[in-house]
């Protein structure tokens, strides 16, 4: 486990990345900021909160061989520190199983669902700190994602730059400002990453044009393309900045996590 480092604040970023329809690179945009971040010396834990457990997988881990899971900690009240595995990327990770699906059902009937992961994540960092925690959400809008939200200071929103995969944007803005009235109102849109972006077409950016004048969004530069690197990665069990660290999907990923950190900071001055 990553332990406490000089740089550590007190309190880390927890960043949410959701989206509800699948297919938007969402987990390899965890996988990769995550990995950027760590290369730029922060210490970081990456949450995986999908019961497909891909972002477990990516990192070279096998959900079957997992005892205990993000599942325990939510529904069993297993300290986190207990679950936390170190990977070859240089991120923690609390993994995900497919028993992660039962955790739905499980705390539906649960008094204070929405804050579980809030406070799982507050206890581990009594024990070590972390610059940032990035939550990797399921394709849906259900209890696991607004615990997310719920313990997440901003969202971002990988965005496939194709015009279909922005219809959902909506519903998650307006989950976003229900959580916001009603379990966590400080957390902030931080903006849109787009995701899979081909350069050759007019389409793209018009479709990236469109979502930023419709919903009122930053953009996270820069988009991220579309290249096979990325289906190579998960395969090795590491992120595409350790499987093709000069291609150009690492280069953007990089870039993207330096624009992520500046946004952090100057987040961090205003709330002092």
């Amino acid at each position: 486990m990553t332990s406490p480092t000089p740089q550590t604040a007190s309190r880390p970023t927890t960043l949410a990345v959701a989206n509800q329809k699948g297919g938007v690179a969402k987990t390899t945009s965890v996988a990769s900021l995550g990995a950027a971040l760590a290369e730029l010396g922060h210490s970081v834990l990456l949450v995986d909160l999908d019961p497909q457990a891909c972002l477990t997988f990516s990192l070279g881990i096998d959900p079957e061989d997992i005892e205990i899971s993000i599942h325990h900690v939510l529904t069993k009240g297993t300290h986190a520190s207990e679950v936390i595995i170190e990977t070859d990327d240089g991120v923690d990770l609390l993994p995900a199983t497919i028993e992660l699906a039962r955790a739905e059902a499980d705390l539906l009937t649960r008094t204070g669902r929405e804050h579980v992961l809030k406070a799982a994540l507050a206890d581990l960092a009594e024990q070590v700190e972390y610059d940032w925690v990035l939550l990797d959400c399921p394709p849906s809008l259900g209890v696991l994602t607004v615990a997310a939200l719920t313990a997440a200071d901003g969202v971002l929103i990988p965005l496939q730059c194709e015009t279909l995969s922005h219809r959902g944007v909506g519903q998650l803005l307006d989950t976003v400002h229900d959580v916001r009235r009603f379990t966590n109102r400080d957390l902030e849109v931080w903006g849109v990453l787009p995701t899979l972006y081909d350069g050759r077409t007019n389409h793209a950016r018009t479709v990236l044009e469109t979502i930023s004048d419709t919903y009122e969004l930053d953009v996270i530069e820069p988009p991220i393309p579309k290249t096979i690197k990325f289906a190579e990665a998960p395969a090795a069990g590491r992120s595409i900045l350790a499987t093709s660290r000069t291609s150009k999907g690492a280069r953007a990923y990089r870039e993207a996590a330096a624009n992520l950190v500046e946004r952090s900071r100057r987040a961090s001055g205003k709330r002092r």
